[in-house]
C-alpha cells in the first residue's frame, strides 16, 4: 500500500500529468520544471520539491498539486481557501443584519424589491466562488 503522505518530486522521473488522463510529465533538462507531452503545459517544482505549479496565463489562479506516490493531490493555497468563508460571511451579513434593517425602514410596497435585492447580493458571492473553483 502506498503512503498518503506527500513525496518529494524527483526531477529526473516521468509522472502522469495532473490535467490529462494518458498524458505524461517529462522533465525539462537543466530546469526544475516538467512539460506535458499532450497538453503542452509547463509545471514548475515549488515548495522545496513537494509541489508542482502549473504555469498558465489563461487560468486566473495558480493551480498546484502534491505527488502522493501514485497520484496527484490538489495543493490548496491559503488565499483560495479563504474565498468560501468570505462568501459565507457576506451572505450572513446580508441576510441577518442588512435585510431586517431594510425591511423595517421601508414601506410595505417596496419590501419585495428590497428582498429581491438582498437575495441577488447574497447569490452574487456564491456565483463568484463557483466561477473561481470550477475547472
Amino acid at each position: 500500500m502506498r503512503s498518503q503522505k506527500a513525496q518529494k518530486i524527483d526531477l529526473n522521473t516521468e509522472y502522469p500529468c495532473p490535467c490529462g488522463r494518458r498524458a505524461r510529465l517529462l522533465p525539462i533538462t537543466l530546469t526544475e520544471a516538467f512539460g506535458c507531452n499532450r497538453c503542452q503545459q509547463i509545471f514548475v517544482v515549488e515548495d522545496d520539491g513537494y509541489v508542482i505549479e502549473q504555469l498558465s496565463t489563461s487560468y486566473p489562479y495558480k493551480r498546484a498539486w502534491r505527488w502522493m506516490g501514485s497520484r496527484w493531490s490538489t495543493a490548496h493555497s491559503g488565499v483560495r481557501e479563504s474565498y468560501l468563508p468570505v462568501a459565507v460571511g457576506i451572505i450572513v451579513v446580508l441576510l441577518i443584519v442588512w435585510l431586517p434593517l431594510a425591511l423595517r425602514s421601508t414601506a410595505g410596497s417596496s419590501v419585495i424589491l428590497w428582498a429581491l435585492l438582498a437575495l441577488l447580493l447574497a447569490v452574487l458571492p456564491a456565483i463568484m466562488v463557483w466561477l473561481a473553483y470550477r475547472r
